[in-house]
């Protein structure tokens, strides 16, 4: 074992993706950051995450505080890979998971299928107990049931156990007191209780929400308990902290109890990230896109705040289950550089979601793949260097990428290698773009007032062409955009957020009491959040669910404290119709409203890395960043000699005309003919769509 360093400096941050495991290390005294990164190693991800701190030139030993974001939460669930677990619910309520909301999304599918719950029925036990709305008690618990159900759930073999007893957000002395039995009968057991997860309305939502973490329980627990043990072993002496899907850090009891809270946990760390570019840049609206190995990500900056929600189907609309947790908004498919592409019945040409992976990935990378991919299809068009991946570690095999695509995809269909490339990264494009589109179109946002930042290691490559599929005429790549979710992970807070259903017309609210109930969740929360940290300070945000009289779904409206001291019902009435504008596309400022929630966010503020300001150079690059000159494919152009850049190299005001690639460790990025490059003051790589 090594031992701890004494007053160790180092931030690390380590995000896990299916393909690639990303690191940075930041030096709080010498403030500089290094990056690293690796192979995922799907069988320990703990060896790859070893190996990105190797490269990121650090120990564990050498860190005060590991902040981490991983991808087996989400992973579990849409691979149905979890494990086998029980339902205790309230008599005559076995159901309410399977029979959902009814949803029918297409309306005329002949072969729609609903969602597969995660307990199957016979899984599903019944307790007699039942409290009204108001949280009264009607009928007592009866504890020898639920000694006598997880009895028969475990001799079926259960590993974990969800409870689910109707309005136990308003009374959960039930959930508690079956929880207290259950682990007292089985003390290895993974119990959850749905009342330490959801405060709201909605059984069905708050169901599936419990059910899904007792599904995902086992597997992260062990999984986190396998994390502490290496960081154990390696001399690690400080704070080991988890990205929650809100963006915000929580401490790993909290991670091994609700495990639920880290479904986007990745993907949040770079919207994170993204707000913070932002803000230095002084930008109010941006797309945050994240193109990986395994799929690509959006998210959304808007007036300055990232959107959040209240629940998600995890899955897709169509099959998916619902988790009702606050969390970044952010909008996934299956398309990144290792979705492999493959002719269907009828010559239909599909992309992912299924990916390569790191084991064995994408044909180029000569460990075993035998499926084309985007990246082959990247490295076929002249997008990747044959010798310049990841900073020239790793070797690429175009001929083994061609041979591939003309077997696979490009013979069946009658095509050379080069047209079927183009044509996978046409159909990629699209289907990044519509993820773009379910982040702003489907909230009232139009995506061209937007700017896209783009990252992850295959973002930068196709920027440009999601860009311009949306008419918006701006992109960013950030500095070390392969590593910028782990960056986000070094600027995000500790955060807690609250919710509690509380129905009341406005015109009837009374602030005292709402004052009362938004004081006992944030008190809550800044105990938590303060336990065992430094912080720079706390902040609080307020929000309420409201809805038209009437209706069945509310909005999420933010409110400053100015309008509860003020005791302005007019003002929240006027934001609430402002936000029903946006959504939905229409408001009635004379219709009676209703709250039917309260928000909080209780955030406590960390230190961050500062962004640094590069070197200023003229608007003709130096002669050392230029790295030649190869034929790129562009639509419509065909092959043309385009001019490579090293990133590193690129000063604050260059400018360069596209076509372009700018090549750096982790990641290419393209610019297409028409378009414009500006280096900003940090280093940006700005592109401007159709300016040069």
């Amino acid at each position: 074992m090594n031992a701890p360093i004494r007053n160790a400096s180092i931030r690390l941050s380590a995000d896990v993706g299916g393909t690639f495991t990303d690191v940075a290390a930041f030096d709080e005294k010498t403030g500089e950051l290094r990056l690293g990164k690796t192979l995922t190693t799907p069988q320990r991800l703990v060896t790859g995450i070893d190996n990105g701190v190797g490269k990121a030139g650090s120990h564990f030993n050498q860190a005060r505080l590991f902040l981490h974001g991983t991808t087996t939460a989400i992973n579990t669930i849409l691979e149905r890979k979890g494990s086998l677990c029980a339902l205790l619910t309230t008599q005559g309520f076995r159901d309410i998971y399977e029979i959902g909301r009814v949803n029918r999304p297409e309306a005329y599918n002949l072969f729609f299928k609903k969602h597969e719950p995660l307990i199957g029925r016979e899984l599903r036990y019944e307790i007699s107990e039942r409290c009204d709305a108001q949280g009264t008690v009607l009928l007592k618990l009866d504890e020898e049931q639920v000694r006598k159900c997880a009895r028969e759930a475990v001799a079926q073999g259960v590993k974990a156990i969800a409870i689910l007893f109707l309005h136990s957000y308003r009374n959960p002395a039930h959930e508690q007191r079956a929880k207290e039995i259950v682990q007292q009968e089985f003390p290895d057991l993974f119990v959850t209780a749905s009342h330490e997860l959801s405060q709201e309305y909605r059984e069905y939502e708050r169901t599936s929400t419990a059910a899904a973490n007792a599904y995902v329980g086992p597997r992260v627990r062990t999984y986190l308990a396998e994390m502490v043990s290496h960081l154990n072993d390696s001399g690690f002496g400080g704070n080991f902290l988890i990205v929650q899907s809100t963006g915000g850090l929580f401490d790993i009891d909290d991670a091994k109890a609700s495990c639920i809270r880290m479904l986007e946990s990745g993907p949040a760390a770079g919207v994170i990230g993204t707000k913070v570019l932002c803000d230095s840049l002084g930008m109010q609206n941006a797309i945050a896109f994240d193109m990986g190995g395994t799929t690509a990500k959006a998210g959304v900056i808007h007036e300055g705040t990232v959107l959040m929600t209240g629940s998600a189907l995890i899955g897709g609309y169509a099959t998916g289950l619902p988790v009702q947790i606050p969390m970044i908004d952010i909008q996934e498919v299956g398309t990144g550089g290792g979705s492999i592409a493959r002719v269907e019945t009828g010559n239909a040409l599909r992309v992912g979601p299924e990916s390569a992976g790191a084991s064995p990935g994408p044909v180029c990378y000569g460990l075993g793949g035998t499926e084309p991919t985007i990246t082959d299809a990247n490295l076929i068009l002249g997008r990747l260097g044959v010798d310049r991946f990841l900073g020239g570690e790793m070797r690429l095999d175009l001929d083994g990428a061609k041979k591939a695509m003309q077997e696979k995809v490009a013979g069946p269909l009658g095509l050379d290698a080069v047209e079927a490339a183009e044509g996978i990264l046409r159909i990629a494009t699209t289907k990044m773009a519509h993820v773009v589109r379910w982040v702003t179109t489907e909230r009232g946002l139009d995506a061209s007032d937007f700017a896209l930042v783009a990252y992850g290691g295959a973002g930068p490559l196709h920027a440009a062409m999601v860009a311009r599929e949306l008419a918006m005429a701006k992109v960013i790549i950030p500095r070390a955009p392969g590593h910028f979710s782990a960056y986000g992970m070094l600027v995000a807070d500790l955060r807690r957020d609250f919710v509690n259903t509380w129905f009341t017309p406005l015109a009837d609210a009374s602030f005292e009491t709402m004052e009362k109930l938004y004081s006992e969740m944030e008190a809550q929360g800044r105990e938590t959040v303060k336990r065992g940290q430094t912080l720079s300070g706390v902040s609080i945000t307020r929000a309420a669910d409201m809805r038209y009289v009437g209706q069945e779904h509310a909005v999420t409206v933010e409110l400053p404290v100015e309008l509860f001291k003020n005791k302005d019902r007019e003002g929240i009435k006027a934001r609430f119709d402002a936000v029903h504008q946006v959504r939905y596309g229409f408001s009635v400022a004379t219709e009676k409203a209703e709250i039917v929630s309260l928000r909080t966010a209780i955030v406590g503020e960390m230190s961050k890395p500062p962004f640094e300001h590069i070197a200023r150079g003229g608007a003709e690059p130096d002669a050392a960043a230029f790295r030649g000159k190869r034929p790129v494919y562009f639509s419509g152009t065909g092959f043309v000699d385009t001019p490579t850049y090293h990133r590193p190299e690129l000063k604050a005001g260059n400018r360069i005309l596209g076509p372009v690639l700018i090549e750096e460790h982790a990641s290419t990025t393209v610019v297409h003919p028409g378009d414009q490059v500006i280096i900003d003051e940090y280093g940006d790589v700005v592109i401007e769509i159709g300016r040069a």
